[in-house]
């Protein structure tokens, strides 16, 4: 029979009616000689009842044969439960059985079907269509659809066109590795899985589209984390002849409704703006968490007079306080702390507690002469704990950074309820990379120069701002963008810069630059990692929770066992040959 409404969807209004429903048995009760079974589908539970005394004794008898997971179609009538369960929408009703068709039978899952499991991840994603039966999980796809529907209805509101870009296209250099495809036709040539639409995006900008949108996947072969996987969802932008101010008023537009239709929340525009150094200076991170305080705070010029080399000898000296904390943390603690810190590049962690208005532990005694000056500039109260890392600027902007969100999770200083937004501005265009030896781009090479620093790109490199911003969400990088180079010989310039050589850079980009000599328009974008978004809007911490069937952090599936060997014919085809480290 055709199934009348899903079994989460049954109210008070129904009673008396007969419906049919049809889902999976959540759990089955013998009591009293009653059976009562919690039919689950994707909307909620409801309560079914077989009474031996109103069906046939086949009905009963199907019934006493059912397990958790058992795929069933039931008919019957609604009635009103005699005590209502508060905890479910459907608690106010249930249904008394009249037939009962089994569909499919189910072994015993390796994981209960319920919210709050504790089964490893990799059991997880090795059964992930039981995972995903789970409410929370649908739940969370549930989010994921009305984010992207949310961000549709905007987007074509605003006529962006929505084109999609080509999934095998070019490996370029300048950015993560490449996922490569060999290709048969072409033997010895191979596409690469795009990064992004970066280049087709702006290309379309050429061809006079003005302004475009994509959800789109991209893939990097990188190392994995939490917020990291190795294919993932942007939400891709570009847009011609807007500043960048009128693009980032477009992105707040779309993250308001984005909030007010999936979660009901106002929020408040335009974003706050926060300049790169400062984020870095006072944050510890070009993605910094505003939810909370903890500022680092600059204390060279201070301590230059302290009998202790470590600080009085160090290019910069950094702390954070955090309050109320002394006897939280005890030895043990802080050298736990201590190696933490050495991950970030610091050579060690110094440290004091103020205890009654006295500063104690191992660098105390050489901060006597300034204890009433260190007091007043970091504001100390009794029970305060105070870290230290003395190093170079980057060092201990890293490293106090990473130390400032640890001990925010572990003091409980975070607000989880809110959305804390903000732009970050006025980046380098370039990173000194000390594995290459070079600089590199901070973004990417499309990326324009401030007209007050392009004159650099001809001699210092690290005085070469770029007009980029990035878009920050409680501590992540949300997105990411930037007003585009539309001109060939600044184009050329910057991959100059970059050590291309004119030749190379003909090889790689040649395309792009022969476009540049037809009229390519201003132009500039954002992509925004829908995955993470989603990720934050459901309160998770790994953008697996969001993704549908993702990797594990060896970049593996263990459902389908991806990657996997080939057959040797096919390799043959692709005139390849394997060849293994350990051989």
């Amino acid at each position: 029979m055709k199934r009348s409404m899903y079994a989460g969807r049954v109210r008070k209004e129904h009673v008396g009616q007969e419906i049919t429903l049809k889902g999976w048995v959540g759990r089955r009760r013998d009591l009293g000689g009653l059976i009562f079974i919690d039919l689950r589908d994707r909307e909620g539970i409801m309560q079914l009842v077989i009474n031996p005394e109103s069906v046939e004794a086949e009905v009963m008898a199907k019934a006493e044969s059912l397990r958790s997971e058992f795929v069933i179609e039931v008919t019957g009538t609604v009635v009103e439960r005699e005590q209502a369960n508060d905890n479910i929408p459907t608690g106010a009703v249930e249904l008394q059985v009249t037939s009962l068709t089994v569909l499919n039978t189910a072994k015993t899952t390796p994981f209960e079907i319920k919210d709050g499991i504790e089964a490893s991840d990799d059991t997880r994603l090795r059964y992930r269509y039981l995972d995903l039966r789970r409410p929370e999980m649908l739940n969370n796809f549930k989010l994921r659809a009305a984010v992207t529907h949310s961000i549709r209805n905007y987007l074509d509101d605003l006529e962006f066109i929505d084109v999609e870009t080509p999934m095998l296209t070019k490996s370029t250099p300048e950015g993560a590795r490449d996922y490569l495809v060999p290709s048969r036709v072409s033997k010895g040539h191979f596409y690469a899985l795009p990064q992004s639409p970066q280049i087709t995006k702006q290309l379309l900008m050429n061809a006079g589209f003005d302004c475009y949108y994509q959800i789109v996947k991209c893939f990097r072969d990188e190392d994995l984390r939490g917020d990291r996987q190795p294919e993932f969802t942007q939400v891709d932008l570009e847009t011609s002849f807007l500043n960048e101010v009128e693009i980032q008023d477009i992105v707040e537009g779309l993250i308001a409704k984005v909030l007010k239709d999936t979660k009901g929340i106002d929020v408040t525009l335009p974003f706050p703006r926060m300049a790169y150094d400062h984020a870095m200076n006072f944050y510890g991170s070009d993605k910094p968490d505003t939810r909370f305080e903890m500022l680092l705070q600059d204390l060279t010029e201070l301590v230059k007079e302290v009998d202790f080399k470590v600080f009085s000898e160090a290019p910069v000296v950094k702390a954070i306080v955090v309050k109320g904390a002394a006897d939280s943390y005890s030895r043990k603690d802080i050298d736990k702390l201590t190696d933490y810190a050495k991950q970030f590049g610091a050579k060690g962690l110094a440290w004091v507690k103020v205890d009654k208005g006295e500063l104690a532990g191992p660098v105390a005694k050489f901060l006597t002469g300034i204890t009433e000056k260190l007091t007043a500039s970091l504001q100390l109260e009794d029970k305060d704990l105070v870290l230290f890392v003395a190093d170079e600027l980057e060092v201990a902007n890293n490293t106090l950074g990473a130390l400032r969100n640890r001990l925010a999770k572990e003091q409980g200083l975070i607000d989880d309820s809110k959305f804390n937004f903000l732009w970050i501005v006025d980046w380098p265009m370039f990173e000194w990379s000390e594995e290459e030896g070079r600089y590199m781009s901070a973004h990417h090479p499309f990326t324009l120069p401030t007209e007050e620093t392009a004159h650099h790109l001809d001699g210092d490199l690290a005085q070469v701002r770029a007009v980029a911003y990035d878009i920050v969400l409680n501590g992540y990088e949300l997105g990411g963008g930037s007003l585009r180079i539309n001109q060939k010989d600044m184009q050329e310039q910057m991959f100059k810069a970059l050590g291309f050589s004119a030749e190379d850079a003909h090889e790689q980009f040649g395309f792009l630059l022969e476009a540049m000599d037809y009229g390519f328009p201003p132009h500039g974008g954002l992509a925004i990692g829908l995955d993470r978004f989603v990720m934050l809007l459901a309160g998770e911490d790994n953008i697996r929770e969001v993704i549908a069937f993702p990797k594990n952090n060896k970049a593996s599936d263990p459902m389908t066992q991806a990657p996997s060997t080939v057959a040797s014919a096919q390799l043959e085809e692709l005139a390849l040959d394997i060849t293994l480290e350990n051989e």
